[in-house]
């Protein structure tokens, strides 16, 4: 475990805290090799509904990737190989968390810290907020998991144009394009990933997960409903919050999901 990743439990929203402040919550691969187990805890911790990921109070989300370790990870092809590995269970991790995960943005959002945000389900931009897709600033190539995501949320020819230019762009372009799901002042990011975290918490636990199991396989590739899915979609029907939700419906009161 590391303490440069906190995990804060205040049922019903959990926050993953990035706390590198040195080197503005660079992820180092300790980092990355401790996201997997936290995930679990937040999936199995009961009465959490929906997870927040932030750089706390240093001003940054993540300002990519601690390059001071790369002349070690990458040195050999069998390290270069387990460090990929690392990295990339580390963002399908956040992408299958069964709850919500909101990305609260504030300052650099650079390489590894956008492909974090891009892991989260929706992103909350603050107005001083800066992304950069750097790889060929730095001779690497970017996991392809994480282009497939950033692809699937801005399309193919933007992120073509980050990644081939290796430029920095700003909130109100990451607003254009529909990077941010939220935009917000600056300062005010955590603050409204938190309110739209609890407003979450008033709702279905498991509707959210199916949900997010249905959008996840479509962004896989899958374009037509196979039997796991039409499953999915019959289990709810049969299941318990589905009969609450038309009970309070019927008496014009609020569910109760807890």
């Amino acid at each position: 475990m590391t303490d440069k990743l906190i995990l804060k439990i205040d049922v019903p929203v959990a926050q993953l805290i990035l706390n590198n402040p040195q080197r503005r919550n660079a992820l180092n691969l300790e980092m990355w090799a401790a996201i997997p187990g936290l995930i679990e805890q937040v999936a199995t911790s009961e009465g959490v509904r929906a997870l927040i990921i932030h750089g706390g109070d240093t001003g940054h989300f993540a300002a990519g990737a601690d390059i001071s370790e790369f002349a070690t990870l990458y040195a050999t092809k069998d390290g270069a190989q387990a460090a990929a590995e690392t990295l990339a269970k580390a963002t399908l991790a956040i992408e299958a968390c069964p709850v919500p995960v909101i990305a609260a943005i504030e300052g650099a959002c650079m390489g590894a810290g956008l492909s974090l945000a891009t892991a989260a389900d929706l992103r909350v931009v603050g107005d001083g907020a800066r992304f950069c897709l750097p790889p060929a600033k730095l001779g690497a190539a970017y996991p392809y998991g994480d282009l497939r995501r950033l692809s699937d949320i801005i399309g193919l020819s933007a992120t073509r144009d980050l990644l081939l230019t290796a430029r920095i762009f700003e909130a109100d372009e990451a607003e254009t394009l529909g990077l941010s799901s939220r935009r917000v002042r600056t300062g005010k990011a955590l603050d409204t990933a938190t309110a739209m975290a609890t407003e979450m918490a008033a709702l279905s636990r498991w509707s959210l997960s199916a949900g997010k199991t249905m959008l996840n396989t479509i962004g896989a590739g899958q374009k037509v409903e196979t039997p796991a899915m039409r499953a999915l979609q019959v289990e709810g029907f049969l299941g318990a919050d589905f009969l609450e939700g038309q009970s309070a419906f019927m008496t014009k009161r609020k569910p109760d999901y807890s």
